[in-house]
């Protein structure tokens, strides 16, 4: 990932430098297991925690010449390490090392992003509680709909980032599984009970029933899980685009001093960080497709899969963080405008409030299709004209003052009407 969206949170858990870590934890957590069943001296083992070093230059001088980056990094283990070198990687293939340090690195990735959906979570719901009666037109198709209140567009989004902060929480699961089972998977040169032991002290759990790496399903649900988020994120940013427009102006991002929009255009305020959360998720869905293409491998591995996990879990990763990080201090500095939601919601005279009109008049006996012609009637004539004015186009018809009081009619058009349930999604959320 470019270091433009590389945050240092994220960013360093997918450095060479990291990636070594845990390989040599790895190697040594086998070390250990192999031990204590008695298949290595117990003072080797420990001779090797002692001088078990690397250094990142050196492996790529020695892969340079060997052309296999677990041969170099074993090399230069054993540069330090000395005679009881000989011990380590002992029966093992080199994916058990790539595939149970990138475990590894994984659940290290989601237990990030677990603290920053969080924060997220945190921030939505207090602009929630702030907003809760700030009233607003719910749009469907673009077009204005009924009454809401803004808090409850962002009780929607709460719900679907506590869905996905579930998500991450059972793929941890699926993904903190390692595999110490030698070439093809078979334990050949391997007790089984290396594995577990091993497993174990890492944080891990065994493979059910690996080849010679783990089978990627499990990495093709790791992409579409941050992909999915992702997509949460992107739709909070196209909301936020939305009421951005100049013509709706319901909320803007927060603009500092100093900050510039437009090279050409100095009035010019641009949802930069929405725009740039909606093309990030892009990448995020491409590199869940490359996920999913690395589940069909050859016979028991091939390493298809490996080049696209070099480029493909880092940058899902630090993307997703980058983008968890800027939505929350997106909502976080949210500028609100309720004066202009007023504003929106009564355009053409509260044409919004024709369904409240026409099911008060069925109430009151005139027929449904009868009460929907009227109110229809009213309604476009009010509509895009410049003084349109649904409100009293409707206290003025005929048919309508044959079946409503002044009162009554009056009473359609009052907002907390539509409000009146919305407690209930609160109450679910705990706001």
């Amino acid at each position: 990932m470019i270091e433009r969206y590389t945050l240092p949170e994220m960013g360093n858990l997918w450095t060479d430098e990291y990636k070594f870590k845990t390989w040599l934890q790895v190697e040594i957590a086998v070390c250990e297991a192999q031990a204590e069943l008695g298949y290595i001296p117990a003072d080797a083992v420990e001779t090797i925690k002692a001088k078990a070093q690397f250094d990142p230059k050196r492996i790529l001088e020695i892969e340079a010449e060997v052309r296999h980056d677990v041969i170099a990094f074993l090399t230069n283990v054993n540069e330090y390490v000395g005679d009881a070198g000989r011990y380590i990687h002992l029966g093992m293939t080199s994916s058990d090392v790539l595939d149970t340090a990138l475990a590894l690195q994984l659940v290290a990735s989601l237990e990030v992003l677990q603290s920053h959906v969080d924060k997220l979570a945190q921030a939505i719901r207090f602009q929630a509680q702030q907003h809760r009666e700030t009233v607003m037109i719910g749009r469907s198709h673009g077009i204005h709909a009924e009454p809401i209140t803004f808090g409850f567009k962002l009780a929607g989004w709460l719900a679907e980032v506590l869905r996905g902060r579930d998500r991450l929480c059972q793929l941890h699961q699926e993904i903190a599984v390692g595999k110490i089972s030698g070439a093809v998977g078979t334990y050949a040169n391997l007790d089984p009970q290396i594995e577990a032991i091993a497993c174990q002290k890492l944080g891990l759990q065994p493979d059910t029933a690996s080849t010679q790496v783990i089978s990627r399903d499990r990495h093709a649900q790791f992409f579409n899980v941050l992909a999915l988020l992702a997509a949460s994120i992107e739709r909070f940013a196209v909301e936020i685009r939305n009421l951005q427009r100049t013509d709706v102006l319901e909320v803007e991002e927060f603009f500092s001093k100093g900050q510039k929009g437009s090279s050409a255009m100095p009035h010019k305020r641009n949802p930069i960080r929405s725009e740039r959360l909606t093309g990030m998720a892009r990448l995020i869905r491409g590199y869940a497709m490359t996920g999913l293409e690395n589940v069909a491998l050859w016979h028991e591995r091939d390493i298809s899969h490996s080049s696209v996990e070099r480029v493909a879990l880092p940058d899902a990763c630090i993307l997703t963080h980058f983008m968890l990080v800027e939505i929350t201090d997106l909502v976080k500095n949210l500028q609100v405008y309720p004066e202009n939601m007023q504003r929106n919601m009564n355009v053409y005279g509260g044409v919004v409030f024709s369904q409240r009109v026409m099911l008060t008049l069925v109430e009151k006996g005139l027929a449904r299709e009868a009460a929907y012609a009227v109110v229809q009637s009213c309604a476009h004539q009010a509509w895009n004209t410049p003084d349109g004015d649904f409100h009293a186009l409707i206290a003025a018809d005929a048919t309508v003052k044959s079946h409503l009081s002044p009162e009554e009619i009056e009473a359609c058009f009052d907002p907390n009407y539509h409000l009146r349930n919305l407690d209930v999604i609160y109450q679910r959320l705990n706001i």
